[in-house]
């Protein structure tokens, strides 16, 4: 028996810093860029005297990374150890529920198995389903693929003299081996790019999310829904997301050591949305605890104390995403955050105002945008008319379209102010990121961004989530927009991802992904 689940990645389109606070929101797209958890088993048989085992075999396997990582797992209480390569079964560093220190192994990786089956052995005792330890007894075998677009190929790209396009990226074969920097490279004082080259798209979030998931379902604790089967809202799903969500979130925030805002594993879960941070007190107190009360927190969490919000929110109709990488060099995530929430907490009057202000207009983007979907459920056939000529002209000219109708001019006015609340919002990020002084849209994004907003059938563009050098991104009306840019944007060597909005959060998928047509035997090779 395999489980196949994916979760999306993610683009924050406003939202940057404020989403740290409460009630702030941050508009969250999910993207068609998804990580693959497959979860099977080891031994298709057990001895006859596997009851009294006290340990079962995980194996987590990173093609991508060519990498094998060998555990034992606990049936007392679902820790896990990480057994040395050599000489085993010798074990070499444990693994708490909750607190975890790993050697060689990935510690959001471990967290989610070792919290999910925590929860799912819970769960099945107190439901009288019985103990999961004849199923564990046959080991976990879990492999972990990511989508090419949460990494970046450039520097293989470049180095072989290939166009930067996205038809190049696509040439790649699917699940390509991940390249790591060869040494750390610093741009000024805080830009630093990690180890492995990623594209900023949530790839922790994604991945915790698509492993706790999978073992959820792989451990018939959760029933997913199938990826785009356009399966309807129901009580059940929502309950067995809420478990998803609340399980992956600790598992984040224990491996990454801090409680972050958690728009990106709500977004890997639940896809797009409008979304307000929960209370970090919610997760704090499980610092350190035993298996049995985490159980019982993320059992509270999911009935009483989850404060958060999260509402369905996708872009409209035939409006279309494009994130390109700039290649000027990476930033340093938390060094920006760091210095923003620094300036932030002066609570200067000159600092509240463009606080303020910027909260402002990031509820104006999602109130123009959310006209827009209205608009095109109730006057569809003028909504599209108008996009469709918006799309071949500059902006300037968007109102010389409209008819004597007052249905095409709400389409045209809810375009044109949801464009300038977005520049609104633009300034103020760069307004706050020279108070901070950190660039949050350096000036060589801005001049890109200015030339894209400039382009027949933009609406706007941007820096994503916490802003620096990693992206930029763009929404444009149409597919024949999108295709301008995409050709603008390599002509000025930005690498366009192959890659658009899907709304659809964690899934199940109905075959491993490296069995399609993109993706059969080439998994695990790179261009040289």
């Amino acid at each position: 028996m395999a489980v196949v689940v994916s979760a999306p990645g993610k683009v924050l389109i406003t939202g940057g810093y404020l989403v740290l606070e409460q009630p702030n929101i941050g508009l969250v797209l999910s993207t068609s860029a998804r990580f693959y958890a497959i979860v099977k088993t080891i031994h298709e048989t057990l001895a006859p005297d596997s009851w009294s085992w006290a340990w079962s075999d995980v194996k987590v396997s990173s093609p991508q990374l060519f990498k094998e990582t060998n555990y034992k797992l606990s049936l007392r209480d679902y820790s896990l150890r990480n057994v040395a390569p050599r000489g085993s079964p010798q074990i070499v560093k444990s693994i708490p529920v909750l607190r975890l220190c790993s050697e060689g192994g990935n510690p959001f990786v471990e967290n989610a198995v070792s919290m999910a089956v925590a929860v799912a052995a819970a769960r099945a005792s107190s439901s009288g389903a019985g103990s999961i330890n004849p199923l564990l007894l046959q080991g976990l075998e879990i492999t972990i693929l990511g989508n090419n677009s949460f990494y970046s190929f450039r520097k293989q790209i470049e180095a072989q003299q290939l166009p930067l396009t996205v038809e190049t990226l696509t040439s790649l074969p699917e699940f390509s081996a991940i390249t790591r920097n060869p040494t750390e490279v610093v741009s000024g004082d805080t830009n630093v790019l990690p180890e492995v080259a990623k594209t900023g798209l949530g790839s922790s979030a994604a991945m915790t999310a698509a492993v706790v998931a999978a073992v959820l379902q792989y451990l018939s604790d959760v029933k997913l829904p199938l990826h785009g089967s356009g399966q309807t809202d129901t009580v059940e799903l929502r309950q067995h997301l809420d478990l998803v969500h609340a399980v992956s979130q600790a598992a984040h925030c224990a491996a990454q050591g801090k409680i972050g805002s958690g728009f990106d594993v709500s977004a890997a879960v639940y896809g797009s949305q409008r979304y307000v941070r929960f209370s970090p007190s919610v997760l704090a107190s499980q610092e350190g605890s035993s298996r049995q009360t985490f159980v019982e927190k993320m059992r509270r969490l999911m009935i009483e104390e989850w404060d958060g919000e999260r509402t369905p929110y996708g872009l409209p109709p035939h409006l279309t995403l494009i994130i390109g990488e700039p290649g000027y060099g990476g930033s340093h995530t938390p060094s920006l955050v760091g210095a923003v929430m620094k300036w932030r907490k002066a609570n200067l009057p000159e600092r509240d105002e463009i606080w303020n202000s910027l909260a402002k207009a990031n509820l104006r983007v999602e109130a123009g945008l959310k006209l827009l979907n209205t608009l095109a459920q109730s006057v569809g056939k003028t909504y599209t008319t108008v996009l469709e000529l918006c799309s071949i002209l500059p902006v300037d000219q968007w109102q010389t379209i409209i008819d004597t109708t007052s249905e095409g001019k709400a389409v045209v006015e809810a375009l044109l102010e949801t464009r300038t609340a977005f520049e609104t919002v633009r300034g103020l990020m760069r307004k706050m990121g020279e108070g901070a002084e950190v660039p949050l849209e350096p000036p060589v994004q801005t001049q890109l961004l200015d030339q894209t907003m400039s382009m027949n059938g933009v609406l706007f563009a941007g820096v994503p989530g916490a802003g620096g050098f990693d992206a930029v991104f763009a929404v444009t009306l149409g597919e024949d927009a999108r295709n301008r840019v995409q050709e603008a944007w390599s002509s000025k060597g930005v690498l366009s991802l192959p890659i658009t909005e899907d709304p659809q959060g964690v899934s199940l998928e109905q075959e491993d992904p490296r069995t399609s047509e993109v993706g059969s035997a080439l998994h695990a090779m790179s261009i040289n």
